[in-house]
């Protein structure tokens, strides 16, 4: 019987114990969401309609531009942004510039897309498209874009080459070496 009581109580001190430990678990993940939280607050987000998004558009100096439209609700969009990220950081020095054209819903911007930004480390230049009439600037962007996302510009002075489609890191490295070596 001694025997019993001792199995039992051994029973409840090791719950008692991930109960504890899952508890501190629970705190660590309430503090790491505070925190991103926090400084998705001071992400300073620039918001453009298109009509001021077209300065992005036809820069021409000696910088190669990389020009991605996406989502955070944008499963591929979602998965190819790493690539974005390591062009960006892979190239810097050769005048390669990374712009992220966020097309989330300006009312999730607070609680969607900056939280993503900080929580997903973007370095890239991120700014906001927030014009509702799509029909007129999609064709302004490129004649056959249907509106899918993601898409991709990437262009430097007069070459520009337009991309429907999601890219693995290397393909978006071929495809940019094309125009940065023009």
């Amino acid at each position: 019987m001694k025997y019993i009581w001792l199995l039992i109580l051994l029973g409840v001190l090791s719950s008692c114990k991930d109960k504890k430990s899952s508890s501190n678990s629970n705190v660590e993940s309430s503090t790491e969401i505070q925190d991103v939280s926090s400084k998705a607050k001071t992400v300073k987000l620039d918001v453009y309609n298109f009509n001021d998004f077209k300065n992005f558009l036809n820069k021409a100096n000696d910088t190669t531009y990389v020009i991605n439209f996406w989502a955070t609700w944008c499963a591929p969009c979602v998965k190819e942004l790493p690539y974005f990220e390591k062009l960006n950081q892979k190239y810097i020095d050769k005048k390669v510039k990374v712009i992220l054209v966020s097309l989330d819903f300006p009312h999730l911007y607070d609680s969607k897309l900056k939280p993503f930004i900080v929580e997903n480390h973007l370095k890239s230049k991120v700014i906001a498209l927030d014009d509702v009439d799509m029909n007129a600037w999609i064709p302004q962007i490129d004649k056959d874009w249907s509106g899918s996302i993601p898409a991709t510009i990437i262009y430097k002075n007069k070459t520009s080459k337009f991309f429907e489609q999601s890219f693995t890191y290397e393909l978006l490295e071929v495809e940019t070496l094309k125009i940065l070596n023009k």
